[in-house]
């Protein structure tokens, strides 16, 4: 897979993934020390054929061909390593790449253990997708699994409270208890949590507003979840 963009490339390049680099010529600084010092392979391309690479302009001169990221723990065995009540966020439907990304980096940036994806009901790992995460992708547990309904029984199983973030729900985020294995199912913006989805959570909680627009962006209420778990793990 090709990534591009500066953060997402230099922490390729530290999880020891990437295997060729194409530098805009006149790329100097941190950037290119970086890159020659990493010993991987350069290749100099004028800015126009990373644009047409790409299709985009946003790769601030910098392309990078990357291998699979080796199997990493599983978000629950990173809460133990770690000594710590998992924390996971769940994805239902969340199609948008960017939406992904910027959710990746706020999982990560927070604390989160790992991110679970549908295969059939969620944008991919694209390569804007990695961008958007801001390096995020070399640091978090990954997992998409064939269906997300079946996955929240099997973490149940396992001891792990579900809680869905739905608008209308009575309940308030802050009454949600996130002082034990804990993960959180953030839905679409268009339709939220499915039914099945709604229906294997064992709480619903809304993240109260005050303003008149009465919802929030899927990536700024998965930050405010996360970010709301932390806060009470933290008082305790």
């Amino acid at each position: 897979m090709r990534i591009y963009g500066r953060r997402p490339v230099l922490e390729a390049l530290q999880a020891g993934t990437v295997s060729e680099i194409w530098l805009a010529r006149g790329v100097q600084g941190g950037l290119y020390r970086e890159v020659a010092s990493s010993g991987v392979p350069i290749r100099w391309v004028s800015r126009i054929e990373l644009d047409t690479l790409f299709g985009t302009t946003k790769h601030q001169g910098v392309l990078a061909e990357v291998t699979e990221r080796p199997p990493t723990a599983s978000p629950l065995e990173r809460a133990a390593a770690a000594g710590e009540w998992p924390l996971l966020l769940l994805l239902d439907g969340i199609t948008d790449p960017h939406n992904l990304g910027a959710i990746l980096r706020s999982a990560e940036a927070l604390g989160a253990h790992g991110v679970i994806t549908e295969e059939h009901r969620s944008a991919p790992l694209s390569p804007a997708a990695v961008k958007a995460a801001a390096g995020a992708t070399a640091h978090l547990s990954l997992l998409r699994v064939k269906n997300l309904p079946s996955y929240i029984r099997t973490l149940q199983q396992q001891g792990v409270w579900v809680y869905g973030a739905a608008g209308e729900a009575d309940l308030p985020v802050s009454q949600l208890d996130f002082c034990r294995p804990v993960a959180i199912a953030i839905g679409s913006e268009g339709q939220g949590l499915r039914r099945l989805v709604r229906e294997r959570c064992d709480a619903l909680a809304a993240i109260p507003l005050r303003g008149q627009v009465r919802s929030l962006n899927a990536s700024v209420a998965a930050a405010l979840m996360v970010y709301s778990c932390q806060e009470q793990r933290r008082s305790q």
